[in-house]
């Protein structure tokens, strides 16, 4: 089941709608209108993946009665919303009023700060200590002058599996026994020939990428704190071990035969969860919402979490930014505080799984005392959010999105068997090269 709004949560998410009311009438009085003649103003709100804001926009309309609210999506796939994104910036029109920007994006776009209208502007400087510093300071531009975004989730890292398909191959099922199994990669590895030698008819992990992109991200949290590129923004895909690390147990995995092969956010991978074809998948807290929307309500009970393998870190996390071309800035702003206040960090983790960026939100019982019913009764909120606040973020540079495409590319050409792991890692520093360059 999906969670919802507790009756205490609701309460205070109409308190915090109304305080951004007060600061929305403060600053427009009356509002404008998008040509309805009832003054209705319509708000546009550009998100990718499962952000959890659904009964948070009814929340906020109820007590805006003359605000609606509308969300764009693309479903999970950021290599779509990016280029769009962009685009629109660059036209000048198009973006919506509200618009989410991935942390792997945020150094591109605050190379434009003008682009987004400056929050620090608008009274948010006062919101910083609803923010994990790091978060903060992620949204910063211009030499922390121009606030582009208040930040949403960060991504601890764990492991989902369907203890169904475990208890088939004969594995433990308990989530306490299953983290165990594999404190290490290697040892997932070696858990995963188990698995595959039980011939359950499902392959033990989806895809190899979304592997690499944890693995990756760990290695980088432990050692240098950046992967692609280094704090100078110079590309170091080929020098820096950790790339290089992650990218060798990613190969292991896919010798061992351990991968689905299903293609990260396509069709058939949607329908691999469907039809259970594998049997885990690299989890930050964002992705339990993502696996119940394409597993379905059949799949519920069947999925847990345990511990991820070689330790925990941060994949993911986003920011909430309004464009400066919104013809509706100052009620744009206000919904983009409403959203990232405590309180919306608190039902968004309950609608989806984003784990809270905000340190009032982790402390709340909603979220520390959670569990998720649809993952076995999990305790998601001691599993992603014991950490949390310990979290280190991995520094991404001016192209990191491209960059990461391209090696995610030749990952995907050695899963497949379309090239050897020598030739695909001279692809990822080949293309990345060029990729940076563009």
């Amino acid at each position: 089941m999906r969670f919802s709004l507790r009756f205490s949560g609701r309460r205070r998410l109409a308190a915090a709608a109304a305080a951004a009311t007060g600061v929305l009438l403060a600053a427009t009085g009356c509002g404008g209108d998008d040509g309805a003649g009832d003054g209705t103003i319509t708000l546009t709100v550009d998100v990718f993946g499962q952000f959890g804001y659904e009964e948070l926009y009814k929340e906020y309309m109820a007590t805006n009665p003359h605000i609606k609210i509308v969300e764009r999506g693309t479903g999970g796939n950021l290599d779509e919303y990016s280029p769009k994104l962009t685009q629109w910036l660059a036209a000048g029109k198009g973006a919506g009023d509200v618009v989410a920007i991935e942390e792997g994006l945020m150094v591109e776009y605050k190379a434009n700060p003008k682009n987004f209208v400056n929050l620090l502007d608008h009274g948010a400087g006062e919101l910083e200590g609803n923010f994990l510093p790091w978060k903060w300071n992620q949204g910063l531009a211009d030499n922390g002058k121009h606030l582009i975004g208040l930040g949403t989730d960060v991504g601890g890292m764990a492991m989902c599996y369907r203890s169904d398909l475990f208890a088939k191959a004969g594995l433990p099922t308990d989530r306490e026994e299953v983290g165990k199994l594999w404190p290490t990669w290697q040892d997932y590895i070696r858990v995963g020939e188990r698995f595959t030698a039980a011939d359950t008819g499902a392959a033990f992990l989806d895809a190899a990428t979304n592997t690499f992109n944890t693995i990756v991200l760990q290695e980088a949290g432990k050692s240098t704190g950046y992967h692609y590129y280094d704090t100078g923004d110079n590309l170091v895909v080929e020098s820096n071990p950790a790339v290089r690390q992650a990218w060798d147990v990613t190969v292991d995995i896919i010798d061992s035969g351990l991968s689905g092969k299903y293609g990260a956010w396509s069709e058939e991978w949607v329908a691999a969860f469907k039809q259970a074809k594998f049997a885990t998948i690299a989890c930050p807290a964002w992705m339990t919402g993502v696996i119940e929307g394409n597993a379905g309500a059949d799949a519920k009970g069947k999925w847990d979490i345990a511990a991820v393998p070689g330790g925990g870190g941060n994949w993911g996390g986003s920011h909430l930014a309004v464009p400066t071309q919104s013809r509706h800035q100052a009620e744009a702003i206000a919904l983009a505080k409403f959203l990232t206040s405590p309180q919306g960090h608190v039902g968004a983790f309950q609608a989806k799984g984003p784990l809270p960026s905000s340190p009032q939100a982790l402390d709340d019982p909603a979220v520390a005392q959670s569990t998720n019913a649809y993952f076995s009764d999990a305790p998601v909120g001691l599993i992603f959010g014991g950490g949390a606040k310990s979290l280190k973020p991995v520094y991404m540079g001016p192209k990191n999105q491209a960059v990461r495409t391209e090696v995610e590319n030749a990952i995907r050409t050695v899963e497949l068997g379309q090239r050897s792991p020598a030739e695909g890692w001279k692809d990822a520093v080949d293309n990345s090269k060029k990729a940076a360059a563009k």
